[in-house]
Order: C-alpha cells, then structure tokens, then sequence
C-alpha cells in the first residue's frame, strides 16, 4: 500500500547509491567464480572505489593475483538494512560491476556500472554521477539515530503520527521510524497483512545530526499544534478497551 504526502523531498540516486556502501556493514563479493561476504572489510574513497581489506589466503585475494593483469571483473553488493526492526527490512540493495587490482595489501575496486534497487524498481546510475556524489551527511549515524528514537522516544514517534494523513492510518497495527537523511525522516506504517511508508519532509536540509535534532524537534512542534489522527485514536481507544 503505497502512503504519501504531497512534498517528499529525497536524495537523488546517485547520492542514495554512496550512501549505502558508507552505512553497510558488510559486502558480498562475486569475483572468478568465487563469493564471499565481508563484515567490516570495506572503505570507500573519494571517488567511489572500494578498498577491501582481505586475508592474504582468501579465495578473493587469491583470485585477484591469478588473473590475466591482475584485474578480474567483479560484482559487490550491498544491503541498505533498516536499524530498526519492521517488515521488509532490507530497504535497498546496490550492486557495483568493475575490476579489482589489488593497492598498498588491501584490494581496490573501481566500479563501471552500478545499480541501485529499491522497492519501487532498479535505477541504474551514471559511473561518473556515482563518482562524483557524495553519501548522505547523517548515513553513518542514522542506525545510532533511529535506534535511539524508536527505543527511547516512542512518544515522539507516536506525536509525529499527527502529521500523516489520516487516511494512511486506516488498520495500523504499528508506526516506527524507517530512514533519516538530510532532507526528511520517513515512517513505516505497519498493518495486518501489508506496510506502506510516509515521509515527513524537514524545512530545510540538515548537514550534520546537530541540525538533524533541530529539524525534529521543528516537525515535533508542528506535530504538537495538530490534532491527533482520528484513526489512530479510535484504535487507542480499542485497545483501552
């Protein structure tokens, strides 16, 4: 079920597709045959390589200087997992196709096609548009972020509800906080047998988790001057009940 506000301000693709590998915690890679998967092994340059740091007797590693001019072709994915548990949880995934060569006892991969792919479709974006992007401000500090706000403010979560239209409340069983980034916070709405998600747009951008608390507390106020969602309180009020 698809909720939406009228002005869902986001980053563009190429900017979401370098913010997935600056979050992720892990990557799979697929190189001559060989797939392994790495948890913390992974940095990504300025321009968009990722450099790996892998155990010199890996198949990987292994597989990097056995082919023809030490440069196999390759495939890394990522997973864009949301921090706090709902429904459907993997948000995204990103699949770069490139060459590794390996660099100063790690390997470094240089990516020549990158799709990013979502729950509304894979979006293929521009090597030199992803090279010239730049992750998301808050990406690395958005799990930490949603955690916290999920765990220890779900009244706050409760009060923003105040700004979805109603409409997009009808069956919820559950709201929780799905994705941060400089331009909104985006709510998963939960329901019996399906899920949708809304987007609360900030006023402006924020750039850094200072301005990201200011952007809250500004939609928090704006929740506080409106009346609570008739739909979520005939089902508060089922519940009591």
């Amino acid at each position: 079920m698809g909720d939406t506000q009228d002005w869902t301000a986001a980053p563009g693709a190429a900017e979401r597709a370098r913010s997935v590998p600056a979050a992720a915690w892990s990557c799979a890679v697929t190189a001559d045959g060989v797939r392994e998967e790495y948890v913390g092994a992974h940095t990504v340059t300025e321009d968009g390589a990722v450099r790996l740091a892998v155990p010199d007797d890996s198949a990987l590693f292994g597989a990097v200087l056995c082919a023809p001019r030490q440069e196999p072709s390759a495939l890394l994915e990522f997973a864009d997992v949301a921090p706090v548990p709902v429904r459907d949880r993997i948000r995204a995934r990103l699949f770069l196709s490139g060459w590794f060569a390996p660099f100063e006892g790690t390997l470094l991969f240089r990516p020549t096609r990158v799709v990013l792919r979502r729950s509304a479709g894979a979006v293929v974006v521009d090597p030199d548009e992803f090279r010239a992007a730049r992750p998301d401000p808050l990406a690395a500090a958005e799990a930490r972020l949603l955690t916290h706000l999920a765990d220890a403010h779900p009244d706050a979560v409760e009060r923003l509800t105040r700004l979805v239209r109603p409409e997009s409340l009808l069956a919820a069983t559950r709201v929780a906080p799905l994705a941060v980034d400089r331009h909104g916070l985006t709510l998963r709405i939960e329901r019996v047998r399906t899920h949708g998600d809304v987007r609360l747009p900030f006023h402006t951008p924020a750039d850094d988790v200072t301005q990201l608390t200011e952007r809250v507390h500004a939609l928090l106020a704006q929740a506080s001057a409106a009346a609570r969602p008739r739909a979520l309180q005939r089902q508060r009020a089922d519940g009591d009940g």
